[in-house]
């Protein structure tokens, strides 16, 4: 089955990045890119019976009007989701990139779970519609995604602007040697970009410099290795600032620090406090 770059979309504020992000991916990989819109199935509107709510004596066509309006909602949801889908191939051919687009009525993790065989890469947006009002908060669906998928997952922001600068994550265990064994398949994704390789805490050197070697031998000759803080979320987000960072990569499942900072009980803190777009991988 052909690996496809995936991009989910909604009518969210984050969309347009998910777009630029996905073009620039897809490009970037050789791969092919399929806009995927989900209505969920939390958001349709469904069979009822209405006649408990309006009390005895409603004529029946009223009960008929309403279950006919209900039907009408769902097909302007479903419109909507294809004029969504629509603007979005726009956009993707715009920056030179052919798209497929994919509408589904369903659950989303499910949805997705489904798909995965035919995932190389997911991209998704920080934020939905429903959680956009928020300025920290994170998608009702995001947590249950990252959890659910073992393919690589970039979350992106509101907004999107080409990587010059990248950071890797890195603590020296073996989950994170081969979450670098893992992004090494992904040459041409960081190709002519400044790679920070970041490890936190960490007695010596050692682990850094190993990492740094495997990195080296598959061609990523622009790296700078550092070891920095003892506390990981403050030495992340304060590097990531300092040094003008676009996208940070780490480790999404592991027995690590790592772990339990992205997908343990800091995993909303993350990804409430990250600047940049994160690529989770496994």
């Amino acid at each position: 089955m052909e690996k496809r770059v995936i991009a989910c979309i909604d009518d969210s504020a984050s969309a347009a990045a998910v777009c630029d992000w996905a073009a620039w991916t897809s490009f970037k990989l050789e791969t092919p890119l399929t806009i995927l819109h989900v209505l969920d199935k939390s958001e349709r509107p469904h069979e009822s019976d209405l006649s408990g709510n309006i009390g005895l004596g409603t004529r029946e066509t009223l009960l008929e009007q309403l279950t006919l309006l209900d039907e009408q909602r769902g097909k302007l949801a479903l419109e909507q989701g294809k004029q969504m889908l629509e603007a979005a191939k726009a956009r993707v051919e715009k920056a030179g990139v052919a798209s497929k687009t994919l509408q589904r009525h369903a659950n989303l993790v499910e949805t997705l779970s489904e798909m995965e065989s035919e995932i190389r890469l997911l991209i998704v947006g920080r934020q939905g519609k429903k959680s956009e009002s928020a300025l920290a908060q994170i998608g009702s669906q995001l947590e249950s995604v990252i959890r659910t998928l073992h393919c690589p997952i970039l979350v992106s922001l509101a907004t999107y602007k080409i990587p010059q600068k990248i950071m890797i994550a890195f603590d020296g265990s073996p989950t994170a040697i081969r979450m670098l064994n893992h992004l090494v398949k992904y040459p041409q994704l960081f190709d002519g970009i400044e790679v920070h390789l970041v490890m936190v805490g960490g007695a010596t050197d050692s682990p850094l410099q190993e990492a740094k070697a495997i990195l080296f031998a598959e061609g990523h000759e622009s790296i700078i290795a550092r070891r920095v803080g003892d506390s990981l979320g403050v030495a992340l987000t304060s590097y990531v600032k300092a040094n003008d960072i676009d996208l940070t990569v780490m480790g999404a499942y592991g027995t690590s620090p790592i772990r339990r900072f992205i997908l343990g009980s800091n995993t909303t803190k993350m990804l409430h406090q990250t600047q940049v777009p994160l690529l989770l991988l496994r």
